[in-house]
Protein backbone atom coordinates (compact mmCIF):
# COMPACT_ATOMS: atom_id res chain seq x y z
CA UNK A 1 0.00 0.00 0.00
CA UNK A 2 1.29 3.43 -1.02
CA UNK A 3 1.72 5.81 1.69
CA UNK A 4 -0.39 8.84 1.55
CA UNK A 5 1.03 12.81 1.19
CA UNK A 6 1.53 13.76 4.98
CA UNK A 7 -0.85 15.60 7.07
CA UNK A 8 0.39 18.14 9.09
CA UNK A 9 -1.19 21.05 11.79
CA UNK A 10 -3.38 23.44 9.89
CA UNK A 11 -1.34 27.17 9.78
CA UNK A 12 -1.44 29.36 13.01
CA UNK A 13 -1.87 26.31 14.79
CA UNK A 14 0.37 24.10 17.50
CA UNK A 15 1.07 21.42 19.60
CA UNK A 16 1.49 20.87 23.09
CA UNK A 17 3.71 17.58 22.60
CA UNK A 18 4.97 16.12 26.11
CA UNK A 19 8.01 17.82 26.17
CA UNK A 20 6.35 21.06 26.61
CA UNK A 21 3.53 19.81 29.07
CA UNK A 22 5.36 20.54 32.25
CA UNK A 23 5.63 24.03 32.17
CA UNK A 24 2.14 24.64 30.75
CA UNK A 25 0.71 22.47 33.39
CA UNK A 26 2.57 24.80 35.81
CA UNK A 27 1.16 27.58 34.37
CA UNK A 28 -2.81 26.36 34.00
CA UNK A 29 -2.81 24.53 37.44
CA UNK A 30 -1.00 27.83 39.66
CA UNK A 31 -3.56 29.66 37.38
CA UNK A 32 -6.31 27.67 38.75
CA UNK A 33 -5.24 27.78 42.32
CA UNK A 34 -5.10 31.17 42.53
CA UNK A 35 -8.55 31.61 41.46
CA UNK A 36 -9.73 28.97 43.59
CA UNK A 37 -7.88 31.09 46.55
CA UNK A 38 -10.17 34.52 46.01
CA UNK A 39 -13.33 32.85 45.42
CA UNK A 40 -13.92 32.01 41.47
CA UNK A 41 -15.45 29.00 40.34
CA UNK A 42 -14.53 27.26 36.94
CA UNK A 43 -17.26 27.22 33.75
CA UNK A 44 -16.93 25.73 30.50
CA UNK A 45 -18.63 27.39 27.74
CA UNK A 46 -18.86 26.11 23.61
CA UNK A 47 -15.98 26.62 21.54
CA UNK A 48 -19.00 28.23 19.10
CA UNK A 49 -21.60 30.24 19.40
CA UNK A 50 -24.24 32.42 18.06
CA UNK A 51 -22.13 35.46 15.34
CA UNK A 52 -24.30 37.89 17.07
CA UNK A 53 -23.38 37.10 20.24
CA UNK A 54 -19.48 38.70 19.75
CA UNK A 55 -21.25 41.57 16.86
CA UNK A 56 -23.11 42.91 19.01
CA UNK A 57 -20.76 42.46 22.09
CA UNK A 58 -17.26 43.75 20.42
CA UNK A 59 -19.02 45.70 17.73
CA UNK A 60 -19.48 45.46 14.40
CA UNK A 61 -16.24 48.16 13.21
CA UNK A 62 -13.93 45.80 15.38
CA UNK A 63 -11.10 44.30 14.10
CA UNK A 64 -12.76 40.97 15.35
CA UNK A 65 -15.43 41.16 14.25
CA UNK A 66 -14.44 42.51 10.78
CA UNK A 67 -11.06 40.42 10.14
CA UNK A 68 -10.27 37.89 12.59
CA UNK A 69 -13.58 35.77 13.37
CA UNK A 70 -13.66 31.95 12.14
CA UNK A 71 -17.48 32.48 11.38
CA UNK A 72 -19.52 29.48 9.15
CA UNK A 73 -22.68 28.42 8.93
CA UNK A 74 -23.94 25.16 9.93
CA UNK A 75 -26.63 22.24 8.07
CA UNK A 76 -29.10 24.10 9.60
CA UNK A 77 -27.65 27.22 7.99
CA UNK A 78 -27.39 28.85 11.32
CA UNK A 79 -24.63 31.28 11.38
CA UNK A 80 -21.83 30.24 14.06
CA UNK A 81 -18.41 31.71 15.37
CA UNK A 82 -15.88 29.85 17.04
CA UNK A 83 -15.14 32.12 20.18
CA UNK A 84 -12.74 34.67 19.59
CA UNK A 85 -12.14 35.54 23.72
CA UNK A 86 -13.93 34.37 26.52
CA UNK A 87 -15.47 37.20 28.62
CA UNK A 88 -18.92 37.40 26.39
CA UNK A 89 -19.29 33.59 26.26
CA UNK A 90 -19.08 33.79 29.91
CA UNK A 91 -21.81 36.54 30.38
CA UNK A 92 -24.07 34.77 27.72
CA UNK A 93 -23.83 31.94 30.30
CA UNK A 94 -24.11 34.18 33.22
CA UNK A 95 -27.61 35.31 31.79
CA UNK A 96 -28.97 31.94 30.13
CA UNK A 97 -28.54 30.08 33.65
CA UNK A 98 -30.19 32.95 35.70
CA UNK A 99 -26.71 33.26 38.02
CA UNK A 100 -28.34 37.50 38.76
CA UNK A 101 -30.53 34.99 41.01
CA UNK A 102 -27.25 34.41 42.67
CA UNK A 103 -25.40 36.34 45.54
CA UNK A 104 -23.19 38.95 43.41
CA UNK A 105 -20.59 39.21 42.02
CA UNK A 106 -20.40 35.88 40.66
CA UNK A 107 -17.04 34.83 40.35
CA UNK A 108 -16.02 32.69 37.37
CA UNK A 109 -12.87 31.41 35.20
CA UNK A 110 -12.45 29.54 32.07
CA UNK A 111 -9.13 28.08 30.49
CA UNK A 112 -9.65 26.64 26.99
CA UNK A 113 -8.51 27.71 23.49
CA UNK A 114 -10.15 30.57 21.82
CA UNK A 115 -9.41 31.32 17.76
CA UNK A 116 -8.91 34.33 15.61
CA UNK A 117 -7.52 35.13 12.01
CA UNK A 118 -4.40 36.72 12.12
CA UNK A 119 -0.61 36.40 11.20
CA UNK A 120 0.60 34.00 13.20
CA UNK A 121 3.82 35.11 15.05
CA UNK A 122 5.64 33.86 17.52
CA UNK A 123 3.25 33.56 20.57
CA UNK A 124 0.51 34.35 18.66
CA UNK A 125 -1.73 31.53 17.50
CA UNK A 126 -5.13 31.32 15.60
CA UNK A 127 -5.75 28.82 17.81
CA UNK A 128 -4.51 29.76 21.19
CA UNK A 129 -5.27 29.00 24.91
CA UNK A 130 -6.66 31.35 27.81
CA UNK A 131 -7.15 32.42 30.87
CA UNK A 132 -10.37 34.64 31.44
CA UNK A 133 -11.18 35.23 35.01
CA UNK A 134 -14.40 37.36 34.96
CA UNK A 135 -16.53 39.03 38.09
CA UNK A 136 -20.00 39.50 37.40
CA UNK A 137 -22.25 41.67 39.11
CA UNK A 138 -20.78 44.39 41.22
CA UNK A 139 -19.50 47.96 40.27
CA UNK A 140 -17.19 47.75 43.13
CA UNK A 141 -13.89 49.36 41.97
CA UNK A 142 -11.99 47.22 44.96
CA UNK A 143 -13.15 43.95 42.53
CA UNK A 144 -10.96 45.33 39.39
CA UNK A 145 -8.32 45.92 42.02
CA UNK A 146 -9.02 42.18 43.14
CA UNK A 147 -8.85 40.83 39.45
CA UNK A 148 -5.71 42.93 38.41
CA UNK A 149 -3.90 41.71 41.39
CA UNK A 150 -4.67 38.04 40.87
CA UNK A 151 -2.60 38.08 37.56
CA UNK A 152 0.12 39.81 39.54
CA UNK A 153 0.07 37.35 41.53
CA UNK A 154 0.43 34.48 39.24
CA UNK A 155 3.15 35.76 37.38
CA UNK A 156 5.02 36.67 40.82
CA UNK A 157 4.38 32.95 42.08
CA UNK A 158 5.60 32.12 38.83
CA UNK A 159 8.77 33.48 38.81
CA UNK A 160 7.90 36.34 35.87
CA UNK A 161 9.64 39.59 37.16
CA UNK A 162 10.04 41.37 33.98
CA UNK A 163 6.43 43.18 33.74
CA UNK A 164 4.91 46.39 33.65
CA UNK A 165 1.41 46.89 34.22
CA UNK A 166 -0.17 49.91 32.48
CA UNK A 167 -3.64 51.32 33.89
CA UNK A 168 -6.41 53.86 32.41
CA UNK A 169 -9.87 54.66 32.48
CA UNK A 170 -12.09 55.02 29.79
CA UNK A 171 -15.23 56.37 31.00
CA UNK A 172 -18.92 55.67 30.95
CA UNK A 173 -21.69 56.15 28.86
CA UNK A 174 -22.27 59.40 30.94
CA UNK A 175 -18.67 61.13 30.30
CA UNK A 176 -17.61 59.75 27.09
CA UNK A 177 -19.84 61.09 24.44
CA UNK A 178 -18.54 64.63 25.08
CA UNK A 179 -14.90 63.26 25.21
CA UNK A 180 -15.49 61.80 21.90
CA UNK A 181 -16.81 65.03 20.53
CA UNK A 182 -13.21 66.72 21.49
CA UNK A 183 -11.56 63.87 19.93
CA UNK A 184 -13.44 63.71 15.98
CA UNK A 185 -12.64 68.02 16.52
CA UNK A 186 -8.82 66.73 17.07
CA UNK A 187 -8.95 64.14 14.14
CA UNK A 188 -10.64 66.57 11.93
CA UNK A 189 -7.54 68.35 12.27
CA UNK A 190 -4.88 65.67 12.50
CA UNK A 191 -6.41 63.16 10.47
CA UNK A 192 -3.53 63.44 7.70
CA UNK A 193 -0.85 63.01 10.54
CA UNK A 194 -2.07 59.61 10.97
CA UNK A 195 -1.50 56.57 9.04
CA UNK A 196 -4.15 54.30 7.32
CA UNK A 197 -4.55 51.69 9.40
CA UNK A 198 -4.75 54.14 12.19
CA UNK A 199 -7.13 56.76 10.17
CA UNK A 200 -9.72 53.62 9.32
CA UNK A 201 -9.87 53.03 12.50
CA UNK A 202 -10.68 56.59 13.51
CA UNK A 203 -13.82 55.92 11.00
CA UNK A 204 -15.09 53.22 12.68
CA UNK A 205 -14.99 54.37 16.56
CA UNK A 206 -12.63 57.36 16.95
CA UNK A 207 -11.27 55.86 20.38
CA UNK A 208 -10.02 52.90 19.08
CA UNK A 209 -7.03 55.19 16.95
CA UNK A 210 -5.27 54.31 20.11
CA UNK A 211 -5.30 50.56 19.91
CA UNK A 212 -1.91 48.69 20.16
CA UNK A 213 -0.72 52.50 20.70
CA UNK A 214 3.06 50.95 20.79
CA UNK A 215 2.83 49.49 16.95
CA UNK A 216 2.15 52.38 15.67
CA UNK A 217 4.96 54.30 13.93
CA UNK A 218 6.92 57.07 16.13
CA UNK A 219 5.29 59.93 13.99
CA UNK A 220 1.70 58.40 14.42
CA UNK A 221 2.84 57.83 18.31
CA UNK A 222 3.76 61.84 18.27
CA UNK A 223 0.91 63.03 16.84
CA UNK A 224 -1.87 61.03 19.24
CA UNK A 225 -0.09 62.39 22.58
CA UNK A 226 -1.18 65.63 21.51
CA UNK A 227 -4.72 64.51 21.17
CA UNK A 228 -7.05 65.17 24.00
CA UNK A 229 -7.77 62.00 26.70
CA UNK A 230 -10.40 60.58 28.38
CA UNK A 231 -8.61 60.89 31.38
CA UNK A 232 -9.55 64.70 31.20
CA UNK A 233 -13.68 64.39 30.73
CA UNK A 234 -14.06 61.35 33.26
CA UNK A 235 -17.27 62.32 34.77
CA UNK A 236 -16.90 62.93 38.97
CA UNK A 237 -18.43 58.83 39.45
CA UNK A 238 -15.76 58.02 37.24
CA UNK A 239 -13.32 59.75 38.79
CA UNK A 240 -14.15 58.60 42.22
CA UNK A 241 -14.15 54.82 40.82
CA UNK A 242 -10.73 55.01 39.01
CA UNK A 243 -9.25 56.59 42.48
CA UNK A 244 -10.70 54.34 43.87
CA UNK A 245 -8.99 51.25 42.05
CA UNK A 246 -5.75 52.89 42.28
CA UNK A 247 -5.60 52.74 46.30
CA UNK A 248 -6.64 49.58 46.31
CA UNK A 249 -3.37 48.19 43.80
CA UNK A 250 -1.51 50.42 46.18
CA UNK A 251 -2.96 48.28 49.13
CA UNK A 252 -1.90 45.27 47.50
CA UNK A 253 1.27 46.44 46.73
CA UNK A 254 0.83 46.55 42.67
CA UNK A 255 2.96 48.88 41.21
CA UNK A 256 1.43 50.34 37.83
CA UNK A 257 1.63 53.23 35.25
CA UNK A 258 -1.18 55.55 34.20
CA UNK A 259 -1.68 55.32 30.31
CA UNK A 260 -4.14 57.91 29.25
CA UNK A 261 -3.54 56.21 25.99
CA UNK A 262 -4.62 52.69 26.40
CA UNK A 263 -7.80 51.57 25.38
CA UNK A 264 -9.22 48.13 24.74
CA UNK A 265 -10.29 46.91 20.74
CA UNK A 266 -13.68 45.74 22.02
CA UNK A 267 -16.78 47.78 22.04
CA UNK A 268 -18.22 46.80 25.99
CA UNK A 269 -15.40 47.91 27.94
CA UNK A 270 -15.68 51.14 30.23
CA UNK A 271 -14.31 52.49 32.98
CA UNK A 272 -11.16 50.55 34.04
CA UNK A 273 -8.74 49.08 31.50
CA UNK A 274 -5.30 47.38 31.69
CA UNK A 275 -2.62 45.93 29.69
CA UNK A 276 -0.12 43.58 31.61
CA UNK A 277 3.11 44.05 29.23
CA UNK A 278 6.16 41.64 29.36
CA UNK A 279 9.82 40.70 28.20
CA UNK A 280 8.97 40.11 24.81
CA UNK A 281 9.11 43.07 22.17
CA UNK A 282 6.41 44.03 19.41
CA UNK A 283 3.01 42.60 19.14
CA UNK A 284 4.38 39.68 21.37
CA UNK A 285 4.74 41.92 24.33
CA UNK A 286 1.27 41.73 25.86
CA UNK A 287 0.47 38.99 28.42
CA UNK A 288 -2.88 40.19 29.06
CA UNK A 289 -5.61 42.62 29.43
CA UNK A 290 -8.69 43.51 30.83
CA UNK A 291 -11.48 46.15 32.48
CA UNK A 292 -14.82 46.98 33.11
CA UNK A 293 -17.52 46.01 31.07
CA UNK A 294 -20.66 47.19 33.00
CA UNK A 295 -23.01 47.18 29.28
CA UNK A 296 -22.54 44.10 27.94
CA UNK A 297 -25.05 41.94 29.53
CA UNK A 298 -27.39 44.53 28.38
CA UNK A 299 -26.34 44.01 24.96
CA UNK A 300 -27.38 39.86 24.98
CA UNK A 301 -30.53 40.33 26.18
CA UNK A 302 -29.99 40.44 29.76
CA UNK A 303 -30.31 43.10 32.76
CA UNK A 304 -28.43 45.99 33.37
CA UNK A 305 -25.15 44.26 35.48
CA UNK A 306 -21.39 45.54 36.10
CA UNK A 307 -18.77 43.13 35.13
CA UNK A 308 -14.70 43.13 35.06
CA UNK A 309 -12.76 40.37 33.67
CA UNK A 310 -9.27 39.97 31.98
CA UNK A 311 -8.43 37.49 29.26
CA UNK A 312 -4.53 36.31 29.16
CA UNK A 313 -2.54 34.45 26.73
CA UNK A 314 -1.35 30.57 28.33
CA UNK A 315 1.35 30.74 25.51
CA UNK A 316 2.21 34.12 26.15
CA UNK A 317 2.91 33.24 29.78
CA UNK A 318 4.80 30.27 29.11
CA UNK A 319 6.94 31.80 27.11
CA UNK A 320 7.43 34.87 29.35
CA UNK A 321 8.75 31.33 32.06
CA UNK A 322 11.31 30.70 28.87
CA UNK A 323 12.70 33.94 28.80
CA UNK A 324 12.52 34.26 32.98
CA UNK A 325 14.82 30.62 32.20
CA UNK A 326 11.81 29.12 34.62
CA UNK A 327 12.13 25.38 33.92
CA UNK A 328 9.57 22.30 35.53
CA UNK A 329 10.20 18.91 35.23
CA UNK A 330 7.97 16.10 33.86
CA UNK A 331 6.89 13.99 36.48
CA UNK A 332 8.10 11.08 37.38
CA UNK A 333 8.05 7.33 37.66
CA UNK A 334 7.68 5.77 41.34
CA UNK A 335 8.50 2.26 40.47
CA UNK A 336 9.52 0.60 37.18
CA UNK A 337 9.97 -3.53 36.60
CA UNK A 338 13.08 -4.22 34.21
CA UNK A 339 12.30 -8.15 33.29
CA UNK A 340 14.67 -10.48 32.84
CA UNK A 341 15.00 -13.30 31.02
CA UNK A 342 12.58 -16.10 32.24
CA UNK A 343 10.82 -13.42 34.42
CA UNK A 344 7.10 -13.92 35.41
CA UNK A 345 5.05 -11.62 32.68
CA UNK A 346 1.79 -12.05 34.14
CA UNK A 347 2.62 -11.56 37.48
CA UNK A 348 4.23 -8.25 36.88
CA UNK A 349 1.22 -6.95 35.48
CA UNK A 350 -0.76 -8.02 38.26
CA UNK A 351 1.46 -5.81 39.97
CA UNK A 352 1.07 -2.66 37.68
CA UNK A 353 -2.79 -2.92 38.33
CA UNK A 354 -2.19 -3.41 42.12
CA UNK A 355 -0.02 -0.36 42.33
CA UNK A 356 -1.50 1.99 40.27
CA UNK A 357 -4.88 1.32 41.99
CA UNK A 358 -2.74 2.27 45.06
CA UNK A 359 -2.10 5.78 43.74
CA UNK A 360 1.40 4.96 43.06
CA UNK A 361 3.15 5.81 39.02
CA UNK A 362 4.52 2.89 37.56
CA UNK A 363 5.98 1.26 34.55
CA UNK A 364 7.18 -1.55 32.35
CA UNK A 365 9.04 -1.63 29.12
CA UNK A 366 6.96 -2.64 26.30
CA UNK A 367 9.32 -2.41 23.25
CA UNK A 368 11.76 -5.60 23.35
CA UNK A 369 14.42 -3.61 25.23
CA UNK A 370 17.50 -6.10 26.33
CA UNK A 371 17.87 -5.67 30.21
CA UNK A 372 20.50 -3.12 30.16
CA UNK A 373 18.60 -0.70 27.77
CA UNK A 374 15.28 -1.33 30.05
CA UNK A 375 17.80 0.07 32.79
CA UNK A 376 18.41 3.18 30.85
CA UNK A 377 14.75 3.57 29.87
CA UNK A 378 13.73 3.27 33.53
CA UNK A 379 16.88 6.60 34.42
CA UNK A 380 15.33 8.10 31.48
CA UNK A 381 11.85 8.32 33.23
CA UNK A 382 13.18 9.04 36.27
CA UNK A 383 11.77 6.21 38.02
CA UNK A 384 12.64 6.61 42.15
CA UNK A 385 12.11 2.81 42.30
CA UNK A 386 13.89 -0.14 39.76
CA UNK A 387 12.91 -3.60 40.44
CA UNK A 388 15.02 -6.10 38.25
CA UNK A 389 12.35 -9.09 37.99
CA UNK A 390 13.82 -12.37 37.67
CA UNK A 391 12.81 -16.40 37.44
CA UNK A 392 12.57 -16.90 41.11
CA UNK A 393 13.59 -13.36 42.80
CA UNK A 394 13.54 -9.95 42.24
CA UNK A 395 16.23 -7.03 43.32
CA UNK A 396 14.74 -3.44 44.28
CA UNK A 397 17.21 -0.14 42.95
CA UNK A 398 17.14 2.80 44.86
CA UNK A 399 19.31 5.69 43.86
CA UNK A 400 21.86 6.34 47.25
CA UNK A 401 21.11 2.71 48.73
CA UNK A 402 22.13 -0.50 48.08
CA UNK A 403 20.54 -2.64 46.72
CA UNK A 404 17.89 -5.06 48.17
CA UNK A 405 17.15 -8.42 46.98
CA UNK A 406 13.60 -9.79 47.64
CA UNK A 407 11.29 -12.66 47.16
CA UNK A 408 9.02 -12.10 44.56
CA UNK A 409 5.47 -12.79 46.89
CA UNK A 410 7.36 -9.31 48.99
CA UNK A 411 7.94 -7.42 45.91
CA UNK A 412 4.70 -5.49 46.29
CA UNK A 413 5.02 -4.64 49.54
CA UNK A 414 8.45 -3.01 49.55
CA UNK A 415 7.44 -0.74 46.44
CA UNK A 416 4.10 0.34 47.69
CA UNK A 417 4.46 3.74 50.23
Amino acid sequence: MSRGPRIERPRGTHDVVPADQPLWRRVVVEAERLCALSGYLPIATPVFEETALFERTSGAGSDVVQKEMYTFQDRGGRSLTLRPEGTAPICRAYVEHGMHREPQPVKLYTVGPMYRYSAPQRGRFREHWQLSVEAIGSDDPAVDAEVIQLYHALLERLGVSEFELALNSIGCRECRPAYLELLDEWLAVNLDRLDRPTREKAAANPLRVFDNFDAKPAPVQAALREAPTIGESLCDACSEHFDAVQRDLDAYGVSYELVPTLVRGLDYYTRTTWEFAGPEKGAQSALSGGGRYDGLIEQIGGPSTPGVGFGAGVERLVLALEHAKVSASPPSVDVFFALAAGAPHERVVGWLRELRARGVACDTDYAGRSLKGQLTHAARLGAVATVVVGPDGASIRRAGRADEDVLLDDVLERVSP
